[in-house]
């Protein structure tokens, strides 16, 4: 008598399932809106040329650029638009050191962002990347290496 398939199709559900279960996991890793690294508000504020926009960003971080000390303390470093979004390649992130944490990046990292877009001629910043000490607007995070910072 011929072996049925059973077993192997049992093999087949519990795989399927793994990856169901990982690409759920990734996607909460990666923020709210956030899809294939870059959200759907970022390329709306790109395309329209808009500020003032709050978004999420996955990306690699492509130089890691000096503090900036003048007024609040700003850490920056420019990621990479993959694959670039109305010709814009690369976005830079000031995030604000006086009201949140240091973030310990490296050239080659891949960082998730929640923050306040600005656009300009360069690609735009993402500011606003940490909470609000006065609690009265959304406040935006940086996750790099499983912590968030904000």
């Amino acid at each position: 008598m011929p072996r049925r398939a059973y077993p192997l199709m049992k093999n087949r559900w519990a795989a399927l399932a793994v990856v169901l279960v990982a690409a759920a996991l990734s996607y909460v890793a990666r923020g709210p809106g956030v899809v294939g690294g870059v959200s759907p508000s970022f390329e709306a504020a790109i395309a329209s040329r808009q500020s003032g926009v709050m978004v999420d960003l996955s990306a690699r971080v492509v130089r890691v650029l000096p503090d900036d000390n003048e007024g609040s303390r700003h850490q920056r470093v420019l990621l990479a638009v993959e694959p670039p979004v109305g010709g814009v390649e690369t976005v830079l992130v000031a995030h604000n050191i006086d009201l949140a944490p240091r973030v310990p990046w490296v050239e080659g990292d891949t960082i998730t962002v929640r923050g306040q877009y600005e656009w300009n001629d360069k690609g735009g910043v993402i500011h606003w990347t940490h909470h609000d000490p006065g609690r009265r607007r959304e406040g935006g995070w940086i996750e790099h290496r499983g912590r968030r910072y904000e």
